[in-house]
């Protein structure tokens, strides 16, 4: 396996050849260009070297083109045919027609196995990012996951979460002195902002079992790096939903891999299809996170690679740490155009042979302007570049044959099946059937209780108080008889205990019970 990954160049009319060090690899890089200029190709053939080099590759298919990774080109095929030809004429030696290994992946689980997350691993951040929450209600949200956290309840998934906001809606009075204002009509808002989310097919993303990022990082039989292909063409039509996934995934690289300091090759390369999506009207606390990741993930042995049609959809702060970059055409059809244009050129070591912001604005399709990382970590200066013909086949797969690769993959079977264990849904379920059978039970006592009081004062009533029996006693003793009972009848003792009985629980002490009961379900106890 070759140190060196092969891009492009030779010819009477191009630079010098082209390599990508794998040393380097992890120094991030961008493939920009216009819509239709060969950024797709350049992908492919990217992905190729880094799995010939046994480095395992993510990459998202917008388009549904890279599918064809799996499958080897056609010599035969019209669009196959030039490639030797091209091979030979930048002096590419090694080319060949293969397949390579690829494991299909879609968040919805129809073109390749589910990918799962939880909303507790996606936390409040970008999930607020996700949602398009505002300040206040993200405050919410983040109020929602601490308390998630202190009564152990796991959020999994959105309905976790929804049943987690109604309680808090609930209990706003008491969580307000503790966290401060916690008004319904936020609430209201996140639970409309989720139910859009459902509608977009957010469901299937959150659950178990989540997926392990090791399956991302495997290797076939003959030391290849495994190729992940992540199904985007239906996502796209929820671009926040796609550019929050791979975030969070990056996210997730950065804070489990270990570091591994100047390795000789990354761990994982990972590329961001349709750079754009995450920085479009992204708030600054998402810019520095994702710019913190792109200059510290590289420590843990991956490298991040962006495509996007013009390097002024990256902020500079994250454009000056992409050290290895492919330059498609670019059109300057308008002065914005012109102006973004002298920029992109402007970000390069100037070769002497030729205008950068020309050949930038020249090179056709499947030709870029190159520079990749040299010893030392030091740019390379800028070269016009033929690039390389890839091996596999242009082009998407048949549905029948992504079937079949999904039968067959390692994949099959470990998160087709989705589970839903107890989490806080259950546990918010089970607290409320218990306080509404507690309440029950308690209003049930009261009625025998006032039930057996009326029973015993209506008793005592029907018996002579003793005073009566006592009088009667003496006038029996002198022959006497009594022909009235006593006007003033306090209902004896039982009477009396039996008025102490009903008055106290109608009283304070009787809604005390209940209250304290329902206190149970409502304050978390």
């Amino acid at each position: 396996m070759s140190s060196d990954l092969f891009i492009g160049g030779g010819g009477p009319d191009y630079g010098t050849q082209q390599f990508l060090s794998l040393k380097y690899a992890n120094r991030h890089g961008l493939v920009a260009g216009a819509t239709g200029t060969g950024k797709t190709v350049t992908l492919q053939i990217m992905a190729e070297g880094f799995a010939d080099a046994g480095v395992p590759v993510f990459l998202s298919d917008v388009k549904g083109d890279l599918s064809g990774l799996a499958v080897a080109g056609d010599p035969a095929h019209k669009l196959h045919g030039p490639f030797t030809e091209r091979a030979e004429k930048i002096g590419f030696t090694d080319f060949r027609y293969d397949a390579f290994p690829v494991t299909f992946w879609d968040l919805f689980g129809e073109q390749g196995h589910p990918v799962r997350t939880t909303v507790s691993e996606m936390g409040p951040l970008l999930l607020g990012q996700l949602l398009g929450l505002s300040e206040a209600q993200e405050g919410i949200l983040n109020i929602a996951f601490r308390v998630a956290d202190e009564d152990g309840m796991p959020l999994l998934d959105l309905k976790d979460l929804q049943a987690l906001l109604v309680w808090i809606g609930e209990n706003a009075k008491d969580l307000s002195l503790r966290y401060g204002n916690v008004s319904s009509a936020s609430i209201g808002a996140i639970q409309r902002r989720l139910l859009v989310l459902e509608n977009q097919g957010g469901t299937k993303l959150f659950g178990e079992p989540a997926l392990a990022l090791s399956d991302l990082m495997r290797t076939d039989a003959d030391g290849r790096g495994m190729i992940n292909i992540l199904a985007s063409d239906q996502l796209m039509g929820a671009p926040k939903l796609y550019a929050t996934f791979l975030l969070w995934l990056l996210s997730e690289l950065f804070e489990e891999l270990p570091e591994v300091g100047d390795a000789d090759k990354p761990k994982l390369v990972f590329f961001f299809d349709e750079a754009h999506l995450l920085f479009d009207d992204a708030p600054k606390a998402l810019v520095d996170k994702v710019e913190q990741v792109a200059r510290l993930i590289r420590s843990k042995g991956v490298g991040v690679y962006f495509i996007t049609q013009n390097p002024a959809d990256v902020p500079e702060d994250i454009l000056g740490q992409l050290g290895n970059r492919v330059q498609h055409a670019l059109r300057a059809f308008t002065a914005k155009d012109q102006k973004e244009l002298r920029m992109a050129a402007q970000t390069y070591r100037e070769n002497p042979a030729f205008s950068t912001e020309e050949a930038i604005r020249e090179v056709g399709v499947g030709e870029a302007v190159t520079s990749m990382l040299q010893p030392k970590g030091v740019p390379g200066i800028v070269e016009r570049t033929l690039i390389r013909p890839p091996s596999s086949q242009l082009g998407p797969i048949s549905n029948a044959q992504r079937r079949a690769f999904m039968a067959s993959s390692d994949m099959a079977g470990k998160y087709d099946t989705s589970l839903d264990r107890e989490s806080a849904f259950e546990m918010l379920r089970g607290r409320a059937e218990k306080a509404a059978a507690e309440a029950e039970a308690a209003e049930a006592a009261i009625e025998k209780a006032e039930a057996e009081a009326k029973a015993a004062k209506t008793a005592a009533a029907q018996t002579p108080s003793l005073r009566e029996f006592k009088k009667a006693r003496r006038y029996a003793g002198k022959g006497g008889t009594t022909s009235r009972r006593s006007t003033k009848d306090d209902g004896g003792i039982g009477g009396a205990i039996a008025n102490v009985v009903i008055k106290e629980l109608k009283g304070t002490t009787g809604r005390r019970i209940v209250r304290g009961i329902l206190g149970g379900l409502f304050k978390g106890r």
